[in-house]
């Protein structure tokens, strides 16, 4: 079983936005930043940019920076811009209907992954970009000096 990681991956994409403040950020800087390649980071942008969270700008002063103030940014509009917002998966393949329990089990977990996605949601319309940073703490600047570079 896999886990997506494009919520974790576009958080960090919009919490190193915000520490720049309006400073466009070019893919590949952010790729050093996460350590992944650029094509991914771009993916996640086109991502954001339809949620309306980045604006980007192509050419030689172009990059990508917050649509919006990090204060007026949620995890969960992160998370619903990135992920296909189901928290766990179902069965791949169906459930054995001769089996008391496979003829039961996805309409008992359908009610309890849905109690799961409604709290998580909760939290995530708590915390906005803003707080990710502040819990980040200062950065060092020869450290984003190595990351630019």
């Amino acid at each position: 079983m896999s886990t997506s990681s494009r919520f974790a991956v576009a958080v960090h994409i919009l919490t190193l936005m915000a520490w720049l403040g309006d400073e466009p950020l070019k893919s590949e800087t952010v790729a050093r930043s996460v350590n992944t390649n650029a094509v991914v980071i771009r993916r996640l942008l086109c991502q954001l940019a339809r949620a309306k969270l980045v604006t980007s700008q192509t050419g030689a002063g172009g990059g990508s920076k917050l649509a919006r103030k990090p204060n007026r940014i949620t995890l969960l509009e992160i998370y619903r811009a990135v992920e296909d917002g189901n928290i766990f998966a179902m069965h791949r393949q169906p459930p054995s209907r001769h089996c008391p329990v496979g003829m039961n089990i996805e309409t008992v977990l359908e009610g309890v992954l849905e109690q799961v996605s409604e709290a998580v949601e909760k939290v995530l319309a708590k915390i906005t970009v803003e707080d990710v940073l502040a819990r980040v703490g200062p950065c060092v600047s020869e450290r984003w000096q190595e990351i630019r570079s």
